[in-house]
Order: C-alpha cells, then sequence, then structure tokens
C-alpha cells in the first residue's frame, strides 16, 4: 500500500497538520468529507471498508477517526473494536458519522470505544464544531503535559492563563465559577481569560467547561453505580432533566439509555465478531 493510495487530500497537505482518517464506503461521502476537511487544513486519509479502515489506522495513526457504521467486508462497530483492542490505537478518537438515530444502535457504538456520533445528513458547521473540541480534547488533556496547544496563535501569556483555569475548572467543575470569579482567581480579567481560552483550544470558556462536564459524566456513568441525578449534581447540573438533554444532544443517547446498556450488557443486535484478516 503505496503513500498514494493510502492519501486523499484536495489541498496539499503541509507537515505539521492534524490527521484525520475518514472510512465510509459511500464515495460521495468520502468526497465531501475530504474536500470539506482539506479546506480547514486538516490532512485528509481516506479508506472504503472496515479492514482497510483497521489497517491504515495503524500505519498513519491519525489524530482522529470519522467512520460510518454500515461497511463492507468489517462493519464499523467491528472495526471500531479492532483498532480499540490494539494499545498502537486505542487512544485515538473515534466518531462515528452514520444515519444510525435508535438509541440502542449509539449505545453500541460507546460501548465499542467511540466518542461522538454525527448523524447523516450531516450538518458541515456541526462536524467542525465537534472536530475542534475532540481535537482539543486530544491535545489539551487534563493529567497530561500539554505543552502542545491546539492554536498555534496563543502567546505565553495565554498558555499559562488558560492552564491556572482549567485546572480551577477540573478541580471545581459541580461549581466551576462564573468568568469573572475565574478570572480574579488567576490574576487577570475576564476579557482577557476569554481571549486565552480562544486562543489555546478555539472554545469559550463556558463551551470548555460544558464539555469537561458531560465527558465526566460519561465516565461517571460507565464506570460507577452512581445514580443519575447524584452524577449531574456532581458535574454541575442543576436538574435532571437539563443534564439529561444536554448529555443526549452530546452523546446520541441519554444518561439512562446508557446506564441501563450497562447494566444489562450489550444492546440488542451488538454482536461480538470481528474482522477477517488477510
Amino acid at each position: 500500500m503505496n503513500q498514494a493510495e493510502l492519501e486523499r487530500s484536495p489541498v496539499r497537505s503541509r507537515n505539521g497538520k492534524l490527521r484525520v482518517l475518514v472510512i465510509d464506503d459511500n464515495p460521495d461521502d468520502r468526497v465531501l468529507l475530504a474536500d470539506f476537511l482539506g479546506q480547514q487544513e486538516y490532512r485528509v486519509y481516506v479508506a472504503a471498508d472496515g479492514l482497510d479502515g483497521v489497517r491504515k489506522t495503524q500505519l498513519v495513526q491519525p489524530d482522529l477517526i470519522l467512520m460510518d457504521i454500515t461497511l463492507p467486508i468489517c462493519d464499523g462497530l467491528a472495526a471500531c473494536r479492532q483498532i480499540k483492542a490494539n494499545p498502537a490505537t486505542q487512544a485515538i478518537p473515534l466518531i462515528f458519522v452514520t444515519a444510525a438515530v435508535e438509541p440502542l444502535e449509539r449505545v453500541a457504538g460507546l460501548m465499542a470505544g467511540a466518542i461522538d456520533y454525527i448523524l447523516k445528513p450531516f450538518d458541515l458547521e456541526e462536524l467542525r464544531l465537534r472536530l475542534k473540541i475532540h481535537m482539543l480534547n486530544k491535545a489539551v488533556r487534563p493529567h497530561e503535559d500539554d505543552s502542545v496547544i491546539l492554536n498555534e496563535t496563543a502567546r505565553n501569556l495565554d498558555v499559562v492563563l488558560f492552564r491556572s483555569a482549567r485546572a480551577i475548572v477540573h478541580a471545581n467543575l459541580a461549581e466551576t465559577p462564573d468568568m469573572q470569579a475565574l478570572a480574579k482567581s488567576v490574576g487577570t480579567n475576564a476579557r482577557r481569560l476569554t481571549l486565552a481560552f480562544q486562543r489555546c483550544v478555539g472554545l469559550s470558556a463556558a463551551e470548555y467547561v460544558r464539555e469537561k462536564r458531560l465527558k465526566k459524566a460519561k465516565q461517571l456513568l460507565t464506570e460507577t453505580s452512581l445514580e443519575v441525578g447524584s452524577i449531574a449534581e456532581m458535574v454541575g447540573f442543576s436538574g435532571g432533566a437539563n443534564f439529561s438533554t444536554a448529555f443526549r444532544l452530546r452523546f446520541g443517547v441519554t444518561p439512562s439509555n446508557l446506564r441501563q446498556s450497562r447494566r444489562t450488557g450489550a444492546p440488542h443486535g451488538f454482536h461480538p465478531d470481528s474482522c477477517a484478516t488477510a
């Protein structure tokens, strides 16, 4: 498999670009995604079936994977499980881009290791924003060295302010201070701190906090037996209804759906098949 077979980007790539692997058997969707991602200055690779997608994931080591579920040779769920079972590729964030709309189908994808769903027909602006959020999660992690900041326009002071504010956010997810108080805690004003967040991660402080709260909630739902209401309070949501709505919009399933799948095992129709090897 040579480089010409591997890479398909409408814009000639430069070193240092973030890499996205698109795995989809629909040629129209592949072209649309490749064109759009190229315009967003990602380096784009493509695969047309699940088995080829697994191989290219191992070879390319992309920063993020966009994959359909209904694929020939090896379906998306099986391909996802293989990618997540391999220590060399298990940390790569994977998003399903699919027409699957049933909660159990989405739960199956999350259980297989996907971090998000984007529904077809997809909205390109939604796709852009979700990619930005997930690239943030990969580039800036709460318990690791994050010297690589997503936005190259960030300055030294921006990084210092962002890291200081981030530490406070992670320590106080249940009661994160408002922007004025957060800025005062790190020795600046709200306007300057907002600029630091935008330069460092391309998100407002509120968007960053919301994402971290929902990611923490997902972790607690899958790894603990805490009640859904208790988890909502722990991550800073004032009511169960607000939490459920926000969680469903973010992950495509309600907290109860995800919790039920943990108690009963894999959803109906979720089979532990694996990709054939050649």
